[in-house]
């Protein structure tokens, strides 16, 4: 497919896109279980496709993808009988399926995902090429499929469908792809990427089978980093590691971001408790409220989320987790000495995002948005 050069709403900034990632770190298993399916002939049509953000779920999707459009089927090998099942998902990077995926050209693959922002064919165009992306998958894109599915695959080869992410459909998007599974066209399979399966149709999640990717440990991190380049100084790593949680996504995210400065503001800010310090709050609010910097206030409110998590984490534990940063030992401890005070934590964030996804959702203005949030966690 001819597809409008980067910026793409499926890729992370400074990082390769998944379809030019052909090495998965620490999804073995995820692996296994779909060449199983595989090789005993049960290859579901549609493959939901679950875990943390940013730990390899859109590299399978185009693994999977590659491989599935590169393997000729299977059948009795004639004289010399059948070729031994296939063990690896792995494609040679010069086969011409990965060259065509790679150039965006490969007839029999259709990659669902956000269009431009806007309300006219024209618009969403112009602003897809400038990067401005709708916030949803809209029922438009996903009708683009019928004119895919209508056309012969490629040498009477499959068709595959990626959707990433699934959870990013509209209500009209998602009933709409809900039709084509309940219906799915011969030799197509559809694998739908999703960071929370919660937010699915249950109809949807009951016509795919699932493949679940799980955070990475520290080695597979480093290795993921490297496949990236992304260059992280020694110093800054485990501390990245921990605080991204097994998600290369996140780390990376991070790391472009100034993500540690952040959480130590934010810690800091937190630690002036119970007679919050207004003027670093005004502060971490102000660096949040400026125009295009909607990637600061998004990682602001995750890390504000991962703090109290562990927060909560220290009072039912009885004890701080490791550091990811020098001091913040003694400010978990202080704030959090106890379970009762731990729960307390659990429940007061849970709301304290409530309130903070809802101000989002209408707009309101950022600054506003981070004020709120910490003066609702100084009243719990």
């Amino acid at each position: 497919m001819a597809e409008t050069e980067a910026p793409e709403p499926d890729r992370i900034d400074g990082a390769p896109h998944p379809r030019e990632t052909l090495h998965l770190f620490g999804q073995k298993q995820a692996e296994q279980d779909f060449l199983t399916a595989y090789n005993a002939d049960r290859l579901h049509h549609a493959w939901l496709i679950t875990g943390p953000r940013g730990t390899g779920k859109a590299t399978l999707a185009w693994r999977i993808a590659r491989f599935l459009l590169a393997t000729p089927p299977a059948d009795d090998g004639g004289l010399f009988g059948a070729p031994p099942p296939p063990v690896t998902l792995d494609v040679d990077p010069d086969h011409p399926v990965s060259r065509r995926l790679v150039a965006r050209s490969e007839p029999g693959l259709f990659l669902l995902r956000r269009g431009g922002a806007g309300s006219t064919d024209s618009e969403r165009q112009k602003n897809y090429e400038d990067g401005k992306f709708s916030d949803l998958i809209r029922v438009d894109e996903v009708r683009k499929l019928a004119h895919f599915f209508s056309m012969s695959s490629a040498d009477g080869g499959r068709r595959v469908v990626i959707v990433d992410a699934a959870d990013e459909m509209n209500p009209q998007a998602a009933n709409a792809l809900l039709k084509m599974l309940e219906e799915p066209p011969a030799r197509a399979t559809l694998l739908l990427i999703s960071h929370q399966p919660a937010r699915l149709l249950p109809t949807i999640k009951s016509r795919c089978r699932t493949l679940r990717v799980d955070a990475l440990d520290h080695d597979d991190m480093a290795a993921a980093l490297q496949q990236a380049q992304i260059d992280i100084p020694p110093a800054e790593a485990e501390a990245l590691n921990m605080l991204a949680e097994g998600s290369v996504g996140t780390a990376i995210r991070l790391h472009q971001q100034d993500g540690l400065a952040l959480y130590r503001q934010i810690l800091n800010v937190l630690g002036t408790l119970p007679r919050l310090d207004r003027s670093a709050l005004l502060t971490l609010a102000d660096s949040c409220a400026a125009r295009g910097r909607e990637d600061r206030l998004a990682l602001t409110l995750t890390l504000t989320d991962r703090i109290a998590a562990r927060l909560a984490r220290t009072g039912v534990m009885g004890h701080p987790p490791a550091e990811i940063v020098p001091g913040e030992a003694q400010t978990l401890s202080r704030l959090s000495p106890d379970p009762a005070h731990g729960r307390a934590w659990a429940q007061a964030i849970q709301d304290a995002g409530d309130r903070a996804r809802h101000a989002r959702a209408v707009n309101i203005d950022p600054a506003m948005v981070i004020t709120d949030l910490f003066l609702h966690l100084q009243a719990a």
